[in-house]
């Protein structure tokens, strides 16, 4: 899953950002409202986590600019300003959630999980494609009750095919959301990921779940 972070302090930045990262989410970064304008304009997230108080626009003004561009993307307001008031001009204003500083990771992780969950409409923390199970909050995925051991890359393109089972993703839309901007490897890199998935996922399984559709890209669906 790729998530934008807009968040002024840059040793809170750098730290969410590694944490995010190590956790297996594709995460770019910035330091002020208009260029979280900018990235929110050319890229499609799954996760928005924006400071309020930040140079060049605060994030009412961001995520006023994501809403007015009719684009749902959950977003978590993240901010020392802790009234009730605060609170509630931020959940009216659109945002999906409302953490205060200082905070703990772990909270932060699993409101994040909860946004994404119901953003495409799921109501559990599992994700299930016939006997392959991926357990969210845990990072644990099993096929026929058998742990399968993942990458953090290989888990985030394994949670996005099965947060969208059955739909047929392209390679842009994968490299898109699994890899950032400073992403410099190969133009083949989702085929290579893909590739070592199925080792894992299907390897010695005689049904397959992952399959390619010739010249539209890759889904993961029971056939």
């Amino acid at each position: 899953m790729r998530i934008l972070l807009a968040e002024d302090e840059r040793d809170l930045n750098r730290i969410i950002t590694q944490k995010l990262t190590a956790d297996g989410y594709s995460v770019d970064s910035c330091l002020d409202g208009r260029e979280a304008i900018d990235c929110l304009s050319c890229t499609d997230y799954d996760a928005v986590i924006l400071d309020i108080m930040m140079p060049g626009a605060d994030g009412y003004a961001v995520l006023a600019s994501l809403r007015n561009a009719q684009k749902t993307t959950p977003v978590l307001f993240l901010t020392a300003r802790d009234s009730v008031s605060d609170r509630v001009k931020g959940l009216d204003s659109g945002a999906n959630d409302y953490l205060v500083k200082p905070f703990s990771f772990e909270e932060l992780t699993a409101r994040i999980r909860a946004m994404i969950r119901t953003s495409h409409g799921g109501v559990s923390n599992e994700l299930t494609v016939g006997d392959l199970v991926m357990d969210c909050a845990a990072k644990r995925v099993t096929r026929g009750g058998v742990e399968i051991s993942l990458s953090a890359r290989e888990y985030a393109l394994l949670e996005y095919l099965m947060h969208n089972a059955g739909i047929i993703l392209s390679r842009e839309k994968i490299e898109d959301h699994i890899w950032n901007y400073d992403y410099e490897g190969g133009t083949n890199v989702v085929d290579v990921y893909i590739s070592y998935l199925r080792r894992k996922i299907d390897g010695g399984q005689e049904r397959k779940l992952i399959h390619t559709v010739r010249g539209r890209g890759y889904v993961i669906r029971e056939e």
